[in-house]
């Protein structure tokens, strides 16, 4: 059955997490990102990974299934939703010991080739309602139809424009064991059985269990941390791009850097046969 425009505009109800230092901690040994600004709560109070917000984000998009215009479709349907896009602002780093609220609001939702495309803010807080972090998050309903001409309540902003000829090369190597999606899985406390279950994968006609896109994104992001950053998460501003192909187990990425101007990182994300996984992508920092 298809999505329903009625969902545009519609926010879910709000879920609050506790940030203690174990889950700051549990995510950076996730992605195998010993860094001590995660890491040592002797020396300061630890603060989150700069992808860290996904695992805020997750039971709440769960929850955009309970919007008006998400009921008619079903369980199948909604197995085919893939995470194409991720658009991440960081106002602020997030520390262990803090109180934060995240909702979902629809802002689109329009029939493209591939099925129904839909564009999700997701707002994170603080316990004074200051904005902590934000995502626009693209997710397409592969073979689901859309019901109702297609509507848009706020535009997502455009992502930072790649530079027609490259400034920076650079190619580094990101080891993915191949434990990799179950770890992350526990870590990050995101559970889709496709990432850990191999019969549901081959189920859902992929070749094997894969890695999360977030996972491979928070690797990316760990490394271009300590090569260009300094080692500081503290001055990334933004961070994404679009996820374009499956990362098997165990392999080898590779991470090409294509420019660094302006404050922006550009950088894609190569599998070992050559595919590009994670492209078009950038870290903004200060």
């Amino acid at each position: 059955m298809p999505l329903d425009v009625r969902m545009v505009g519609e926010t879910t109800r709000a879920f609050t997490h506790e940030v203690d230092a174990r889950w700051i901690m549990s995510y950076a040994a996730g992605i195998d990102d010993l860094n001590p600004a995660y890491m040592d709560t002797a020396a300061h109070r630890v603060c989150a990974h700069p992808v860290f917000p996904v695992c805020l984000e997750w039971p709440v998009i769960l929850s955009s299934r309970e919007l008006p215009g998400y009921d008619s479709v079903t369980p199948e349907e909604g197995a085919r939703g893939v995470h194409a896009t991720h658009d991440l602002h960081l106002y602020r780093p997030i520390q262990a010991g803090e109180t934060l609220t995240t909702t979902a609001t629809i802002l689109s939702l329009k029939a493209i080739r591939p099925g129904a495309a839909q564009m999700t803010r997701l707002d994170t807080v603080d316990a004074s309602g200051g904005l902590v972090c934000r995502t626009y998050q693209l997710g397409i309903s592969r073979g689901v139809a859309v019901t109702g001409e297609s509507q848009e309540v706020e535009a997502a902003p455009a992502p930072p424009e790649r530079p027609g000829a490259p400034s920076e090369g650079g190619v580094h190597e990101i080891v993915v064991p191949a434990g990799a999606a179950h770890v992350y899985t526990e870590c990050a406390r995101i559970f889709n059985p496709i990432h850990t279950d191999r019969e549901v994968a081959l189920g859902a006609g992929l070749p094997d269990i894969i890695l999360h896109g977030t996972a491979t994104m928070a690797m990316s992001v760990s490394r271009l941390v300590d090569e260009y950053l300094d080692g500081d998460p503290g001055r990334v501003k933004r961070l994404g791009g679009r996820f374009s192909a499956m990362v098997l187990m165990p392999g080898t990425l590779k991470l090409e850097v294509v420019a660094v101007e302006k404050g922006v990182i550009h950088y894609d994300v190569h599998t070992a046969d050559g595919q590009t996984a994670f492209q078009n992508a950038y870290l903004c920092f200060q």
